[in-house]
């Protein structure tokens, strides 16, 4: 667990370093127990803000990957991407960041709300959204969508 939090903040010391604002710095100086809460959103909880048309997923992962397996809806938006094709994130939603499990899902977050875009990782990944989108649950959430 030392290992993962020595790799974030390494990872994040470039986007904390060369911030043009101090939005991440106001962010950590207000952090809170309800930050913690706020922060975060679970596969369950995400399909109920999909359904509700309150949220966007974007799927962070590499284009090899994108290409393997993955949710065939919302946006795909490499990690390395993400600085260039903030234009691509809607504004009026919640942005939810995803991988296969959550490390690079948080320092996208991270990112986001650095630059003030409302952002939240999804805690228990693709892996758990496939877990909760099989099967009926899977034909429900599809037909819901293509209602929209």
């Amino acid at each position: 667990m030392k290992q993962l939090l020595l790799l974030v903040a390494c990872l994040l010391l470039p986007v904390i370093s060369f911030a043009s604002d101090n939005t991440l710095e106001q962010y950590i100086e207000n952090f809170n127990y309800d930050s913690r809460i706020e922060m975060k959103v679970n596969s369950k909880k995400l399909i109920d803000m999909l359904e509700d048309g309150k949220a966007v997923l974007v799927d962070i992962r590499f284009k090899e990957e994108h290409q393997v397996w993955g949710p065939n809806f919302g946006l795909k938006i490499p990690i390395n991407e993400l600085p260039a094709r903030l234009n691509e994130l809607p504004k009026d939603k919640i942005i939810v960041t995803a991988c296969p499990h959550k490390d690079r899902a948080a320092i996208a977050m991270t990112y986001l709300r650095s630059k003030g875009i409302p952002a939240r990782y999804l805690t228990d990944g693709l892996i758990g959204l496939a877990e909760n989108l099989r099967g009926d649950s899977s034909l429900y959430f599809m037909e819901l969508m293509e209602g929209e």
